[in-house]
């Protein structure tokens, strides 16, 4: 059995909101999931195609707190245990923790098992609801019934900034969140983890001041490219050549979990990222 798997991200919002975004079906609907219903303590579903295993919901309510959900999440038929929980740090600070068992990185890897998404699901779902209570618009869900992944996200700030953003080590791995390190040219290595790391990925194509292509081997490439957008910069992101058959959703949803924060990064004046750490 693996250790669980534990997330914690900071709303700038009291806990009765964060709580009723939590529990409302339309609420739920908007940030976590294509459908929704609940009818608490008896009922909590979500399912559809921004859901891992989403054809139906899988989801039993073990326990109902104040400020607590314990969920039964049944994904590629082994029952695995999603809680959340929000702890009040002040009048407009909540702490969300998300716990969920049966998560295990190999499968991530290999692609075994559908709970190899679960990390990154939850990552990105937290990055929305966290936008989502506090009013800000949110970064698109993934289609885990699609192997299309191309998106746009609109930034808030100067075209070069963002670029600068992007290609910068040091800025690039405050706002992901993870050491990234970057050789911002045709051939330059693109390491996740840093140059340590003994298999990086590498830059096949830059347009200075605009786009990037980063070739990662089997996994496939991830380009973005950048354009004016009435004075904000419009990001296009896309994750190809990868085996179709096996598209993967896990990673995607990391990306995009990570753009989250890349819009926060620039469009925040006092930034800081919306994750804690677990303690």
């Amino acid at each position: 059995m693996t250790e669980p798997m534990i997330l914690r991200v900071r709303v700038a919002a009291p806990a009765k909101e964060v709580w009723h975004a939590l529990t409302d079906p339309a609420a739920l609907r908007t940030w976590l999931a294509e459908h929704a219903e609940v009818d608490l303590p008896g009922r909590f579903e979500f399912w559809g195609r921004f859901t891992p295993d989403g054809e139906a919901p899988h989801q039993r309510v073990l326990h109902v707190g104040e400020h607590t959900l314990r969920l039964e999440w049944t994904l590629g038929g082994v029952a695995t245990t999603s809680e959340i929980s929000l702890e009040e740090e002040g009048p407009e600070s909540t702490i969300v923790s998300l716990e969920q068992s049966h998560f295990d990185f190999q499968d991530v890897i290999t692609g075994a098992s559908v709970r190899g998404n679960l990390q990154t699901f939850w990552c990105l779902s937290l990055a929305n609801l966290t936008d989502h209570v506090e009013g800000r618009p949110l970064t698109p869900k993934v289609d885990y019934t699609s192997a299309t992944m191309r998106e746009e996200v609109l930034i808030d700030a100067p075209m070069a900034e963002v670029y600068d953003s992007l290609v910068d080590s040091e800025k690039a791995t405050r706002w992901f969140g993870y050491k990234i390190e970057i050789e911002p040219r045709v051939g330059g290595r693109w390491a996740m983890g840093g140059f340590e790391n003994p298999d990086p990925a590498k830059v096949i194509d830059l347009d200075e001041g605009r786009a990037m292509t980063v070739d990662w081997g089997p996994v496939g490439l991830t380009s973005w490219e950048l354009a004016e957008s009435e004075g904000k910069t419009k990001l296009t992101f896309v994750q190809s050549g990868f085996d179709e058959a096996r598209p993967p959703h896990a990673g995607w949803a990391g990306w995009l979990s990570g753009l989250a924060e890349l819009r926060r990064f620039h469009e925040l004046p006092d930034w800081k990222p919306i994750w804690v750490e677990a303690s």
